[in-house]
């Protein structure tokens, strides 16, 4: 198992696996700092593949003023341990500078309103960043399967429609959100959470089961829906709501009765730490 630091190394350690054969790459590109939520992807690629590679970069263009990536957090031993245990064959964690050289002058961008809702809305640079990190990534590695988290629902559907414009021949596999035992979606920043937010937190979930209830049980307006999840988040004292949308899950068109498969998503801060999460309805 080996922990690869530059691209010409990656590039030589996959070709010497391969060794002349043809082998399914699974890539699972993350930021880091490990949880079940990767994991399950990791063991995923490693159920479908003959070579599993994992990115660990936090990369910095798709962090916006006063984001926080500088604090964001890592710890490359514990990743690079738990990446191994879950099946990845090689873990690539390069510098900053070998992804983004000084010259470097070329960007990927989805354009549209695919980008500019949800997250794009109040991070209008994120998804450049996301797209042209995600872009440079399947050109290094070069897999045939690469595995996103559904909890970024809005990115997947980004990187999808990237890789048909380009025509990346990639399969892009989405996987089940994760939670903790309480509901909490899992993500990397719920560490920045105190006590009393991580609390506050679990309405997020709350609202969205509950909303989903009120869908089996009959409830198809958009709008009802929304207004229900908004006053139960409200009623928190440190949610402050960036978004909570109701879209066709397939083309994330805003929508006013629930015909199709849907997606409820939402995004909220408690405190300086912002959290999404989403839940899927089924017609």
């Amino acid at each position: 198992m080996s922990l690869i630091k530059t691209i010409d190394k990656l590039k030589n350690e996959i070709r010497n696996i391969q060794n002349g054969k043809i082998l399914n790459i699974g890539f699972v590109p993350t930021m880091g700092y490990l949880h079940e939520g990767h994991l399950s992807l990791i063991k995923k690629a490693r159920e479908d593949n003959d070579l599993v590679v994992v990115s660990i970069f936090v990369n910095p263009t798709q962090f916006g003023k006063n984001e926080d990536l500088d604090s964001y957090p890592k710890d490359i031993d514990r990743d690079f341990k738990l990446a191994v245990d879950s099946g990845a064959d090689i873990v690539f964690n390069p510098e900053v500078e070998e992804i983004y050289t000084k010259n470097s002058c070329t960007f990927v961008n989805v354009e549209g309103d695919l980008t500019k809702k949800l997250c794009g809305l109040s991070r209008p640079t994120h998804f450049k960043g996301v797209t042209t990190i995600v872009a440079k990534l399947f050109n290094i590695v070069r897999p045939k399967n690469a595995y996103f988290g559904e909890k970024d629902a809005q990115q997947v559907a980004i990187i999808e429609k990237m890789v048909e414009d380009l025509n990346f021949d990639i399969n892009i596999i989405s996987c089940p959100l994760v939670r903790e035992d309480d509901g909490l979606a899992l993500s990397s920043r719920n560490v920045y959470l105190s006590k009393e937010e991580r609390e506050q937190a679990l309405i997020l979930s709350e609202s969205l089961f509950k909303a989903k209830e009120l869908y089996l049980n009959g409830e198809k307006d958009a709008k009802k829906l929304k207004e229900f999840i908004e006053n139960k988040i409200n009623s928190k004292n440190l949610a402050r709501i960036d978004y909570v949308e109701i879209l066709d899950a397939k083309t994330l068109e805003e929508i006013d009765v629930i015909k199709t498969k849907t997606i409820i998503a939402l995004a909220v801060k408690f405190g300086k730490t912002r959290l999404i999460d989403n839940i899927y309805l089924e017609v």
